[in-house]
């Protein structure tokens, strides 16, 4: 019975002495959260000024109390997301504004190179050819508007093309050689039909035709990968975040807020494993990204060699002006061949002068005025273009290197942005471990989709890859092939349904010396491919200086992004600073 008693005693006493001791516990202050939370241009209200229960929290759940409210949680994980969306703005900065700088340059070069081209070719012939070129002036006119319109983005078959004006040029001088004949569509259809067996023009139209041709090429795609770059660093930047990474950013970055630790920063291995998840399927990029960048560089090296386009395009108006005086030469010899092989044709009606000379001014050709370089306004001109071209020599070199740097861009990001602007606690027993300050023990993952299995902080499903980003990965390896076949001296058409033949290019092979293999893998069928769609330029003709764009005209490059969505903008209204800004 006294046994009994005294364990009654005691149980009493216990019972007071816990509830006297719990008592005395008062929940901390979230004194410093209030602080931190309002310093994030938050309302200062939104924090209790006591712990409360964490039981209705989603992501930050300590045990037992937090400073966190479930209205605090939310607008916590909408501010990591646009600090993530940041940040990735932020990394990708350099690049895009590169590719961005370096496309308009180049772009806005070759044109002028185009224009003056014309402007130089067009003072030469009138001062050399006179009548002859005014009344023909067209077809000449019709050659650089090709060209031109070719290197835009226009679906120009170069053979066809040159082989045109070369025909329609034989049509002119032949008529003009012989006026005192009346040459019907028929007969003028058989002169071009032995052409190639006449060879009026000598061996220019054949050197001609696939320098210009390779010098376009090169031009043109390399101008074209420039803007295909932007487009997929501008679009890979903005792919929407998955559920599984907010959640890991929201408790990476403002957790250590609910459990009253808002100036912790992470651990770097924590870091590292979260955005290794969240940049998972940008890493996978980063293959192709690489496989573009290298033949970039392989076309950027054809912009300086022997046969760039400023070298081919400067002295065309002599080279087409030796295959006139050619033809010239070997008048008679070619009008005699031609009336055996289509006959003799008619007499005009009251027109019996013999043939005359395409130089109204100059009855006997002086090889020396066509060799001479206008010294007007032209032949400034050309000069102006030799210092532009000098520094653009320059901006190759450079783009070089931009290029070079951005190798590996997408698999080194996680890293760039852990080690960056002190986002991570480099003490390693003092960090957010994700849910205490201490040491970070799991391993860190590997890059890439495929290793986030493991991935203790990013749960993926490793079996469904972006579909976006896969986009993405089919328009760089289009605008590679692209390249690689730029580099060989050929182009890749990307013809309508409408189109026929097979029209896969536009080059004459490549010198032995100068080929690369052929790509092994294959373009996909067109119909398993998205739109083609083209690039946005607008923000470029409004950055150019007054009057470029009315210079330029309308068309723009043809881009190969093989994506059907549209280049997303940051719509997005102002929010709050993030302690990673």
């Amino acid at each position: 019975m006294t046994a009994m008693w005294g364990i009654q005693v005691a149980l009493c006493t216990f019972s007071m002495l816990s509830l006297s001791s719990g008592g005395d516990v008062k929940p901390r202050s979230c004194g410093e959260v209030r602080q931190a939370y309002h310093a994030l241009e938050y309302s200062i209200a939104d924090v209790p000024h006591q712990e409360i229960s964490a039981d209705p929290l989603r992501i930050c759940a300590p045990q037992g109390t937090t400073c966190c409210t479930a209205e605090m949680e939310d607008k916590l994980g909408l501010l990591s997301r646009h600090t993530f969306e940041d940040l990735m703005e932020s990394s990708s900065h350099n690049m895009r504004t590169s590719f961005f700088s370096k496309h308009r340059k180049f772009d806005e070069f070759f044109l002028e190179l185009l224009n003056n081209t014309e402007r130089s070719f067009s003072t030469m012939f009138q001062r050399t050819y006179g009548l002859f070129y005014r009344k023909n002036s067209e077809v000449f006119q019709e050659l650089f508007r090709e060209l031109k319109r070719y290197y835009t983005g226009g679906n120009v078959n170069m053979d066809e093309m040159f082989n045109d004006f070369w025909a329609r040029l034989l049509e002119r001088m032949f008529q003009m050689l012989h006026s005192q004949y009346r040459f019907s569509e028929d007969y003028l259809e058989c002169l071009n039909k032995y052409s190639e067996q006449l060879r009026p023009f000598g061996d220019t139209p054949m050197k001609l035709k696939p320098r210009v041709t390779k010098a376009l090429i090169a031009a043109r795609t390399f101008v074209q990968g420039l803007m295909v770059g932007r487009e997929v660093a501008s679009r890979v930047t903005k792919v929407n975040l998955p559920p599984a990474c907010s959640r890991a950013l929201t408790k990476m970055l403002f957790c250590p807020y609910c459990s009253g630790l808002p100036g912790l920063r992470p651990c770097n291995n924590y870091c590292l494993n979260v955005m290794r998840g969240c940049l998972a399927n940008q890493a996978d990029l980063d293959t192709e990204w690489n496989l573009f960048l290298d033949a970039m560089l392989l076309v950027a090296d054809r912009l300086v060699g022997p046969e760039n386009i400023q070298q081919i395009l400067q002295p065309i108006d002599i080279k087409i002006s030796d295959a006139i005086m050619n033809m010239q030469e070997k008048n008679f010899e070619l009008r005699n061949k031609v009336f055996q092989l289509c006959g003799q044709p008619n007499l005009a009606a009251g027109r019996v002068r013999s043939s005359r000379s395409v130089f109204d001014s100059n009855p006997r050709y002086r090889p020396a005025a066509s060799r001479a370089r206008p010294t007007s306004a032209a032949g400034t001109s050309l000069e102006h273009l030799r210092i532009v071209w000098r520094n653009m020599q320059h901006s190759i070199k450079n783009i070089k290197k931009k290029l070079s740097e951005s190798k590996r861009f997408w698999s080194k990001l996680p890293d760039e942005i852990c080690s960056g602007g002190n986002r991570t606690e480099p003490d390693e027993e003092g960090c957010w471990n994700s849910h205490a300050r201490g040491r970070y023990f799991p391993e860190v993952v590997r890059e890439g989709l495929t290793n986030q299995l493991h991935n203790p902080e990013v749960e993926l499903d490793i079996t469904r890859p972006n579909s976006f980003i896969r986009q993405q990965i089919m328009a760089l390896r289009v605008m590679t092939n692209k390249l690689k076949s730029a580099y060989n001296g050929n182009d890749i058409y990307f013809q309508d349904s409408s189109d026929e033949g097979s029209g896969s290019s536009s080059g004459n092979g490549c010198a032995a010396d100068g080929c690369i293999p052929t790509p092994t893998e294959t373009l996909p069928p067109a119909g398993s491919e998205a739109p083609v769609v083209r690039a946005d330029r607008s923000d470029e003709r409004a950055a150019a200086p007054a009057g470029r764009s009315a210079a330029h005209g309308p068309a723009p490059l043809l881009l190969l992004i093989t994506t059907g969505l549209p280049l997303l903008v940051a719509c997005s209204p102002p929010v709050p600073r993030s302690l990673w800004r």
